[in-house]
């Protein structure tokens, strides 16, 4: 499902959920599958992959799979079950490692 806009789900869906918004899992939603969007709101549900800029798991969602987010926010009594990776930090894995500069050493100051 490619979407451009908001959408929420209060039942069940299996499979690619793809939107440029916000997907809302409402609390008798469930979702097997995989979710990009830009922002997740979990109150239900969701067995899978997520790739998200912000996720908020409330406190009667429930995420079991791999989170690929920005910012993950879990209120309490939120459950995640599985392994979250932090999208700025696979950034930083690509970029080239700094180089070392020799600086030569300052001539001391004549008085």
């Amino acid at each position: 499902m490619n979407l451009s806009c908001n959408l929420y789900v209060d039942g069940e869906f299996e499979g690619v959920i793809n939107s440029k918004n916000e997907v809302n899992i409402g609390k008798h939603g469930h979702i097997k599958g995989e979710i990009f969007t830009n922002r997740l709101v979990v109150q239900g549900f969701i067995e899978g992959t997520i790739n998200a800029d912000k996720v908020e798991i409330k406190a009667d969602g429930r995420v079991k799979g791999t989170i690929e987010s920005s910012e993950l926010i879990i209120e309490s009594k939120g459950i995640f079950e599985g392994m979250s990776v932090l999208k700025t930090a696979q950034l930083s894995k690509q970029k080239k490692p700094l180089e070392t500069i020799q600086v030569p050493e300052p001539e001391p100051l004549k008085i």
